[in-house]
């Protein structure tokens, strides 16, 4: 059976996680993880829960799945250390230098690579192979066909994500955060300009006004466990470090039900309360997502961002501060409700009235009425967005605290030590006596005395699931002898599940070729009319069009590949290429801006692997470009090929989702609430945005040491 695996952004949520049946869990120490604004965790409840998670014999992970700067490779190398050192069972990390560093400094330290690398063809989990990484946490837009696929065709562990929340643009591939606010998703500070309100303008008219036109739906793959046991990925993942602790529980516990249903009984047997109870906690409606094909119209919930819960009536009527609704569904006092209309208010069920008299519940059918101070009108829909009793319940699941179930078998022979031997069916542990059973002589120390003795487990985790007391007729041994042979035998299995896995540093090492020094300059093209206008301007001339290419005879003109190919036709010739797989796949290649290079390490890596020239974040300064070149010089004695993007709109998202196809349009304008505007492109089913703002970098780039300064053609 594959892996549950649950999100923690707190030592509450890790508790309930737990207690709710997770195989394994993944968190975040106060730094460099994917989601700063999650609780997160200090260092000291980091040593904290690698413990409890061992004791209980669940996995921990920690995120270190953001890009990082050169300034800060030494404050991020002895994060690394430190959880070595105290036992982390595994990284997940994002930044290719990062990994190939980590890999090489710690070779027992595993590494998972996170959605943020956007692996979405099976090249690019080949890559990580070769690479050393232990598992790919695959895009979440990779159908499970093709996941089917890529585990046939590879060696290395994949996890998928099976519920939560869902990015727009393809995770690691969205700069909207940065380029709007200077918060960088790829720096855990994402803003989530992706839950704001938009218009949409096609062929100068608005066909979508201020609605919420780039807001996922929530994923639920409930319906799905067969075929994602069936596919062989080892993990399925929640997401939710953002989440409370009753969400961790309720969405935990469902599927470790499904799970464990479907390997006893060949079904979930998911129930439609199981369903309710997953909107109640938290839903932006469902959707099966892209890994279940997805229809395009279904993918999105326009019309609110946030929590909808489930409806559960109408306003009938509204005066006097009072609201009348009739209900559709339960409601309870305590209750948390949100009334939706042209007004968008919400209060907590504190009194509520049914024909003239206090009441502590509403059914379906009933005409009940509710104090809400602000305005709203008749027929304004009605919905439960907390539920007071589910929430009680599930505060009383969590307290019931996890077991560990044992087996023991308790061997007593006369003239022999005791031999008490226990397993958790991973570990063995057998303690001997150090006093020989003796033959009765008045008080017999019966089967039963001793088996009540031994399953006195008290306050620990541990519980027998089963007991074997072999012992001869007619004995005696001091109950005190049976107490301590269990006490030591606990104790050496505490012991033995909490060993750390053995730490070991080595030296980083990376092979090289020097490169000279130049002062060159690119443009990407679209159309051979563009060509026609700056042929005679630049060195290289990429273009993003296999048609337009074949219509230039001209050896600099270079193809440039989609950032999103989850299945890679062959090519000959040179390429700029925006994806590991691509990489992979073809012999010949520059890199552009979407592998996300913000460090010297990486530089190191791609150039060591092949890439010729590559094309540096648009997540740098001027400053920063220069520390990583003198990084890269300092520490290899040799100059870097690299490139930096001067002009141009900049792409701020790709995805799967296509906003325009009911439209049936290739291009199209989105519009903020600060009428700011994003062009949309659809090329090749992926739709395309651009920045509103047109990027003109002044500074001289030549003079600390970039080769190539690009202009993207609008």
């Amino acid at each position: 059976m594959p892996e549950l695996l649950s999100p923690v952004g707190n030592m509450e949520c890790l508790y309930v996680a737990i207690n709710a049946g997770c195989d394994a869990v993944y968190l975040a120490g106060k730094n460099f993880g994917a989601r700063s604004f999650a609780g997160n965790f200090t260092r000291e409840e980091l040593i904290k829960a690698i413990n409890i998670c061992h004791l209980y014999g669940v996995k921990i992970y920690v995120t270190v799945n953001t890009l990082i700067y050169d300034v800060e490779v030494d404050r991020f190398l002895d994060y690394i250390d430190f959880l070595h050192k105290n036992g982390v069972d595994a990284l997940i990390m994002q930044d290719i230098g990062m990994i190939d560093l980590v890999r090489k400094t710690y070779p027992n330290l595993e590494i998972h690579a996170s959605t943020q690398l956007n692996i979405h063809n099976k090249e690019g989990v080949k890559l990580l192979e070769e690479l050393g990484v232990k598992r790919v946490v695959l895009s979440r837009e990779v159908s499970i066909d093709l996941i089917k696929e890529i585990k046939k065709d590879t060696n290395i562990e994949l996890e998928v994500f099976i519920h939560g929340a869902l990015c727009m643009s393809y995770s690691g591939e969205c700069l909207m955060s940065y380029f709007i606010g200077g918060r960088s998703g790829n720096r855990g500070t994402c803003a989530q300009c992706c839950r704001q309100p938009y218009s949409l303008k096609i062929d100068e008219k608005i066909v979508e006004d201020n609605k919420y036109l780039l807001s996922t739906k929530d994923l639920n793959t409930l319906d799905y466990i067969k075929e994602l046991i069936d596919s062989n990925v080892e993990s399925l993942k929640i997401e939710g470090r953002m989440k409370r602790p009753e969400y961790v529980y309720l969405v935990t516990s469902i599927y470790r039900k499904a799970i464990d249903n479907y390997k006893k009984y060949g079904k979930t047997n998911i129930t439609d309360i199981d369903i309710i109870n997953l909107k109640k906690v938290f839903n932006r409606e469902f959707t099966k997502g892209f890994i279940f094909n997805e229809d395009n119209d279904s993918y999105t919930n326009t019309f609110r961002p946030n929590h909808i819960g489930i409806n559960i009536g109408e306003v009938i009527d509204y005066k006097n501060n009072k609201a009348t609704i009739k209900l559709s569904s339960p409601l309870n006092i305590n209750d948390g409700i949100r009334i939706i209309g042209s007004n968008d208010t919400g209060t907590i069920v504190t009194i509520m009235y049914k024909n003239g008299i206090s009441v502590k519940s509403g059914n379906i059918g009933d005409i009940i009425r509710v104090p809400i101070k602000d305005k709203i009108n008749k027929n304004d829909k009605v919905v439960k967005t907390t539920d007071y009793y589910l929430m009680k319940e599930i505060e009383n699941n969590i307290k019931k605290e996890r077991k560990v179930y044992i087996k023991g078998t308790c061997i007593l022979k006369l003239n022999s030590p005791i031999k008490l031997s226990i397993t958790d069916n991973i570990n063995t542990i057998e303690v001997i006596s150090d006093v020989n059973v003796e033959k009765s002589k008045s008080i017999e120390t019966t089967k039963d005395m001793i088996e009540e003795k031994l399953k006195r487990l008290g306050d620990t985790i541990y519980e027998f699931e089963s007991l074997d007391i072999i012992s001869d007729s007619n004995i005696f041994i001091p109950i005190s002898i049976i107490n301590k042979l269990r006490r030591e035998a606990i104790d050496k299995l505490t012991k033995k599940r909490l060993e750390i896995k053995e730490y070991k540093k080595s030296n980083y090492y990376i092979e090289l070729k020097n490169y000279k020094k130049v002062k060159c300059k690119s443009i990407l093209i679209h159309t051979l009319e563009e060509y026609e206008k700056i042929k005679d301007t630049c060195d290289i001339i990429y273009i993003d069009s296999m048609e337009e290419k074949d219509k230039i005879n001209d050896k600099k003109c270079i193809l440039k590949l989609n950032r999103i190919n989850e299945h890679l036709p062959n090519y000959h010739s040179k390429l700029l290429v925006s994806d590991l797989g691509s990489i992979k796949k073809y012999k010949n290649v520059d890199t552009d801006f979407s592998l996300n290079v913000t460090n010297s390490y990486s530089v190191a890596y791609l150039h060591s692997i092949g890439v010729n020239k590559i094309t540096l974040s648009y997540e740098l300064s001027y400053k920063q470009v220069k520390t990583l070149i003198d990084s890269y010089i300092n520490r290899y004695k040799k100059l870097p090929n690299v490139e930096v993007i001067i002009e141009g709109y900049p792409e701020v998202m790709v995805c799967k989702y296509n906003l325009l196809k009911k439209y049936n349009k290739n291009y199209g304008e989105l519009i903020d609430r600060f009428k700011n505007k994003y062009n949309i492109k659809i090329k090749d089913n992926f739709m395309y945005i651009y920045n509103y703002k047109k990027i003109n970098l002044k500074e001289n780039y030549f003079d600390i040491g970039v080769n190539y300064i690009r202009v993207n053609c609008d």
